[in-house]
C-alpha cells in the first residue's frame, strides 16, 4: 500500500491544529506591554505546543522517508497518532487559562505521554512491516530518545502534583531534547540512496 496519502492526510491534521491552536489566542486589550501580560500564559504555552507539534510533524516526516510501503494497521496506528495531536490544542487552552495549575499540567503532559506513546506504536509496527534489513530498522535503532521522552513525560506529570510548575520545566526540557537535530534517519536514507545512484 502507498504512504503519500498518509503523509497527505497527516500534514492537513497538523496544519489544522496550528491554526486551532493559534484561534485560540486572544488580541491584547491596549497598546502597550503590558497589555501582554494577562494573555502571556497563554501565548506561552502555544509556543510550547507549536514546538512539540513542529518536532511530531518533522518526526513524522522522517519517519515517512524510511518506509517504502504501509499497511491497515499503520492507517490506524497513524490515526492514534493524530488523535493525540489533536487534543493538544485543548490541553493547552486549558492550561493558558488556568495558569500554571496541577491538573490542566498533569493533563497537558499525559496528553504528552500518550503523543509519544503512540508515535512509538506507530514507529514499532512500521519496523515489524519492513524486516531486520531494513533502512527503517537501521535508522531507529534502539530510539534512545523515545524511551528517554515517555520517561520525562511520566516525571512532568508526576512531578507537577508537587508543583506545577516543576511538571511544565520537564516539558520544557522534553521539547529541547527533540529540537537538538536528530538526523539518524536522514544519514541513512542519503546512504541507501548514495548506494542506489
Amino acid at each position: 500500500m502507498g504512504k503519500s496519502r498518509v503523509e497527505a492526510f497527516s500534514d492537513g491534521v497538523i496544519a489544522i491544529i496550528i491554526t486551532i491552536m493559534v484561534l485560540e489566542l486572544d488580541v491584547p486589550h491596549g497598546v502597550t506591554l503590558a497589555a501582554l501580560e494577562p494573555v502571556l500564559p497563554v501565548l506561552l504555552g502555544y509556543a510550547l505546543s507549536f514546538v512539540y507539534v513542529g518536532i511530531y510533524w518533522n518526526n513524522h516526516h522522517h519517519l515517512f522517508q524510511a518506509v517504502r510501503g504501509i499497511s491497515g494497521g499503520v492507517l490506524w496506528l497513524n490515526l492514534h497518532l493524530l488523535f493525540w495531536l489533536s487534543l493538544l490544542p485543548f490541553v493547552t487552552a486549558w492550561m493558558g487559562e488556568a495558569g500554571v495549575a496541577t491538573v490542566p499540567v498533569a493533563a497537558y503532559g499525559a496528553v504528552l505521554f500518550m503523543c509519544a506513546a503512540s508515535y512509538a506504536m506507530l514507529e514499532h509496527r512500521l519496523l515489524r512491516l519492513h524486516g531486520a534489513n531494513a533502512t527503517l530498522v537501521q535508522a531507529i535503532g534502539a530510539d534512545r530518545k523515545g524511551w528517554l521522552s515517555l520517561l520525562l513525560y511520566a516525571s512532568g506529570i508526576a512531578l507537577g502534583f508537587v508543583h506545577a510548575w516543576l511538571g511544565l520545566a520537564v516539558y520544557v526540557v522534553g521539547a529541547l531534547v527533540w529540537c537538538i537535530p536528530d538526523s539518524r534517519i536522514e544519514r541513512v536514507v542519503e546512504r541507501e540512496a548514495g548506494k542506489a545512484g
